[in-house]
């Protein structure tokens, strides 16, 4: 339950009763905390409460909600919530589209999540990042990968927020890497490269987990890691080279002697030592 009245919480010392009256903000401040933290009754108690009071939920309050009922795996309370805005007349966004596109696509039910997707095409609303990538997943994972490049490729020509992120670029080189399309993985690769988008540990254990299972012979992956590295300081993207530089520690793939040379020239200039530390001096006295 919700630990006290939000009225009571609120009011000032020796005046209970007379505090302010909690509003729309402060509600959904507190329905979003608690779903973040799993408290999904208490929400919907918090809920209640704000209702009760005269406050109306607006679509933050309502994305929280199925936000949080989607990570409990609870698919079904989050499309109550969803068909709950329409009943009290509050306009879905982009952000509640979105979320439940995400969530749709994680818990299986890819045409229920095309058809928001049409839906929200069709009212004019433009997907972000989040639901291009929730869609290409749910695609790819049905086996419909030339589906998925399909979107993917169209998000290459729209507005930042909408521009394909590492999770995307991971979700089409796993889907072409599992077809053993190595070829096409390592185009996709270089192009990720270029567009200034740097690979993680979710890519670099795409190509590891390739080459030991689909190359003959079969290869650990160091002069391929070593490889990336070597292009990523080429392009100024230190802190990605670095990245990868401390994934191949961690797979005992230590870097080529001319590499570390490179990476030790890069991270011991004058700039990067003082920045390196401050950090420790911050850490300290955190």
């Amino acid at each position: 339950m919700v630990p006290t009245d939000m009225g009571t919480l609120l009011a000032a010392p020796g005046d209970e009763g007379k505090g302010c009256k909690p509003n729309t903000v402060v509600y959904s401040a507190l329905i979003d905390g608690l779903c973040r933290e799993g408290k999904l009754v208490e929400a919907k108690e918090a809920l209640s409460e704000m209702v009760n009071g005269g406050c109306v939920p607006n679509a933050f309050t309502y994305s929280s909600l199925m936000k949080g009922f989607f990570q409990m795996g609870d698919s079904n309370s989050a499309i109550h919530v969803w068909n709950e805005m329409s009943n009290n007349n509050c306009t879905h966004n982009e952000v509640c589209y979105s979320i439940l596109i995400h969530g749709l696509c994680k818990d299986g039910k890819l045409r229920e999540a095309l058809m928001v997707w049409n839906q929200m095409l069709g009212k004019g609303f433009k997907p972000d990042v989040v639901a291009y990538s929730s869609v290409i997943r749910g695609l790819c994972n049905a086996g419909l990968i030339e589906q998925g490049l399909k979107l993917f490729n169209e998000m290459l020509f729209l507005e930042a927020k909408s521009q394909p992120d590492v999770i995307t670029y991971n979700l089409i080189l796993s889907a072409l890497c599992k077809q053993s399309s190595i070829s096409r993985a390592i185009d996709l690769l270089n192009s990720m490269l270029d567009r200034g988008c740097d690979p993680d540990l979710v890519t670099c254990d795409i190509f590891l987990r390739t080459l030991r299972e689909k190359v003959h012979p079969p290869q650990d992956g160091r002069e391929f890691l070593d490889g990336l590295v070597v292009r990523l300081f080429k392009r100024q993207r230190v802190v990605g080279a670095s990245r990868i530089v401390e994934v191949m520690l961690q797979k005992y793939l230590p870097p080529k002697a001319s590499t570390w040379a490179k990476v030790v020239q890069e991270l011991c200039k004058p700039k990067k030592i003082q920045v390196g530390i401050d950090k420790c001096w911050s850490n300290l006295y955190c």
